[in-house]
């Protein structure tokens, strides 16, 4: 999430501490295959973009959270300001951070997007984009 302006609280790279040792590791979202935000997201704001990232559409999210709830790695965040939830969006493919990591510890491959989602996913996701749609739900699907 670029916001143009120095904001560490803003920021989707985030360090935690190990307790009792000098010693700290970045994480961020990894874009895993289960996409539990977006399974999670009763609304369908976050979708895959063209470069494989699962992305928040700002028009559409509701701010309810429920993302970052689901989100095991703790790698989906609420912006309290825009009410809205916000997560690495891989800059478009070009992603910043690893444009500025001094040591290149952060680097960006390309990989083949043959499979972004998993069987879990796809079904919840095609699910709410077929009730968003206006099409009635699957018989047993809840």
């Amino acid at each position: 999430m670029q916001t143009g302006s120095f904001q560490p609280s803003k920021s989707v790279i985030r360090v935690s501490p190990f307790e009792g040792y000098t010693s700290y590791a970045p994480y961020t979202c990894t874009q895993c295959q289960e996409g539990w935000c977006m399974t999670a997201c009763p609304v369908g704001a976050i979708q895959i973009t063209a470069v494989g990232a699962k992305d928040v559409i700002d028009d559409k999210c509701v701010g309810c959270k429920l993302c970052t709830i689901a989100c095991p790695y703790g790698t989906m965040f609420y912006d309290g300001d825009s009410r809205k939830a916000f997560k690495c969006n891989l800059c478009g493919g070009a992603p910043a951070c690893a444009d500025v990591c001094p040591t290149e510890a952060i680097t960006y491959e390309d990989a083949a997007s043959v499979d972004w989602i998993g069987p879990f996913a796809a079904e919840r996701t095609a699910y709410v984009l077929r009730t968003d749609a206006g099409a009635p739900a699957a018989a047993g699907v809840r």
